[in-house]
């Protein structure tokens, strides 16, 4: 058969869903108040420098059968369509006027929420300090918000309200307050959460980057839902019930056409146990996978750095590590950051404010958190991470998602037994001691537990499934970060390579029970080179991490002169396929 015909992209009108990106967003329509709207202008002398084709499509902003090449067209309406700078509070007291003809026909939003960081604990003076959401639009029953970091200094940043007066955008005396953002900040943005999103974590994405001169730029970002917690805490901590409940409605009323709340009741009333137990789940499973692929975000009470379906959002303080590195803290400057390990527990707090929040649009009546310690939800959050941390590991390990399902079900007991040894391995900390780092502080993990999960069954298939010896275990475990002394076979360290290796060696032994109950037999060769193959996809050996995004980010920088978007899309590409660790690619 020939190839399929490209439809030629001169027949192609762009104009059709890149005008709706227009400023106009029903959240500002109905919930004025959360929000602080601009007037904006055509920003001259900018560039499409990157456009996620892929993302684009999936938007239904280009045909599925569109080129990933740039065209004139295509580049006229991106930057008709996001090259934007707002018209400010500064340029307003200076009576600054600009061609009527550059001035956009509606307004666009910087929302309202609760930011740690800035001198009101309300959320009256925080949100988007140097964003504006352009507008939302739908495709194949799926909905998307989109924004654009860059486009100007808001009132809402925090440099505003710490030094009491409105800053010109672009102000050289100020850093995130100029309300600017740069080229290498949004290519980090791009490759991360393209990664992460391709293996299962919600995340924004970026859709385009915008050039300017001296690496200023524009990041169009896109998400289904952009909403953070953060958004609801501010009504709460003001406690404005009026908003609150309206903010509720607006929630629900988006989730009424998102497939994963299908269940969801009509009645208002059943709505509230309906939204803290999706809530609940979604934050304890998000937490978990954050700790089993050892992320690190940002996590507070405020809610700020996560959206409310547990996405990633602002990749600023975001890092990835091929270790546990459970003891790193990102030092903001005025103040270390929580670590690995703490998220759960800021998770966990975040459900509890949901208790709180709920609560208060019931009864009218805002209670104290406190009061809120002993809810059953939090029950549920515990239960849920632990489940989903031991359904991780098992994936990790290379069982099938069915014989995940079977021995989280019947083996609990091994699971156990092996996630004790598992986790002293992970948990060990080198003898060092803490070291500061680039951007903050780590105390460094000594063992990889992705190459003794790799190895193990591929040296077992050769033993038929016998521990491997103590010394090779060791030798295979180790990182670059453990000394002589980390690697010492002392008695106890020996015991736990037992327990790791007889645990692991239950687990598979396990699954003739499993097999069994099908009316199959259990072919142990086979499944060693299954659990083999699966392992090497999900613990790959040059795996990525923060550490190698920047590195790549970097070269691209350098080379960024001689780059047209065709070719950050295929670097993208190329890179995000070799990054794939879906087990599912090797069959059952």
């Amino acid at each position: 058969m020939g190839q399929k015909k490209l439809k030629p992209t001169h027949d192609i009108d762009y104009s059709k869903k890149f005008r709706l990106l227009n400023g106009q967003h029903p959240f500002k329509e109905q919930l004025p108040e959360q929000c602080v709207e601009y007037r904006a202008r055509t920003r001259k002398s900018g560039k499409v420098l990157v456009f996620n084709f892929a993302l684009a499509k999936e938007m239904g902003l280009i045909p599925k059968d569109h080129p990933h090449q740039m065209n004139s067209e295509l580049e006229a309406e991106i930057l008709k369509t996001f090259s934007l700078v707002i018209i400010n509070e500064y340029d307003q007291i200076h009576g600054l006027k600009f061609p009527e003809e550059e001035i956009r026909p509606h307004t666009y939003m910087a929302t309202r929420y609760l930011q740690l960081q800035h001198p009101n604990k309300q959320g009256k003076t925080s949100g988007d300090g140097r964003s504006i959401w352009n507008g939302r639009i739908k495709n194949q029953g799926k909905t998307w918000d989109v924004s654009s970091s860059g486009t100007g200094a808001t009132q809402l940043s925090p440099a505003t309200h710490l030094q009491k007066k409105f800053f010109k955008t672009g102000d050289p005396t100020i850093s995130y307050g100029c309300g600017y953002s740069e080229v290498e900040e949004g290519l980090s943005t791009l490759f991360f959460s393209e990664v992460l999103n391709l293996n299962g974590h919600d995340t924004e994405r970026v859709l385009a980057i915008i050039e300017y001169s001296k690496g200023i730029s524009i990041n169009v970002r896109a998400h289904p839902n952009l909403l953070r917690p953060s958004h609801f805490f501010g009504p709460l901590k003001q406690s404005n019930h009026a908003v609150l409940n309206n903010m509720f409605a607006y929630y629900m009323n988006l989730k009424s056409t998102d497939s994963d709340w299908h269940d969801l009741p009509k009645n208002k009333k059943h709505q509230y146990d309906y939204f803290l137990k999706k809530q609940t789940i979604i934050f304890a499973e998000m937490a978990a996978k954050f700790e089993s692929d050892y992320i690190f975000c940002w996590l507070d009470w405020d809610g700020d750095n996560i959206l409310m379906d547990g996405g990633i959002v602002d990749y600023g303080s975001i890092r990835q590590f091929g270790l546990f590195h459970h003891e790193y803290r990102f030092d903001d400057v005025e103040r270390f950051s929580t670590n690995i390990k703490e998220q759960k527990s800021k998770a966990k707090y975040i459900v509890q404010t949901f208790c709180q929040l709920i609560d208060f649009i019931k009864t009218g009546q805002k209670k104290g958190l406190d009061e809120f310690s002993s809810s059953p939800y939090l029950s549920l959050f515990d239960d849920c991470f632990e489940n989903k941390k031991k359904e991780l590991l098992l994936i990790k390990i290379g069982f099938s998602l069915d014989e995940v399902q079977y021995l989280m079900s019947a083996q609990n007991k091994i699971i156990s037994e092996f996630i004790k040894a598992y986790q002293y391995f992970e948990r060990a900390k080198s003898s060092l001691g803490p070291e500061e780092v680039e951007d903050g502080i780590n105390w460094n993990a000594i063992f990889c537990m992705r190459d003794i999960l790799r190895e193990l069954p591929q040296l077992m298939s050769l033993t038929g499934l016998k521990p491997i010896p103590d010394e090779d275990f060791i030798n295979i475990i180790k990182s670059s970060y453990a000394t002589p002394e980390d690697l010492k076979l002392t008695s106890y360290k020996r015991s736990k390579i037992k327990d790791f290796q007889v645990t692991y060696i239950k687990l598979i032994n396990s699954l003739t029970s499993y097999y069994k109950s099908s009316n199959q037999s259990f072919d142990l060769d086979k499944e060693l080179l299954k659990i083999t193959m699966r392992s090497s996809i999900i613990n790959k050996y040059d795996r990525v991490t923060g550490d190698s995004i920047t590195t790549i980010v970097h070269e691209m920088m350098n080379k960024k002169p001689k780059m047209k978007p065709d070719d950050y899309d295929k670097v993208l590409s190329d890179f995000i396929d070799y990054q794939n660790l879906n087990p599912s690619l090797v069959t059952n």
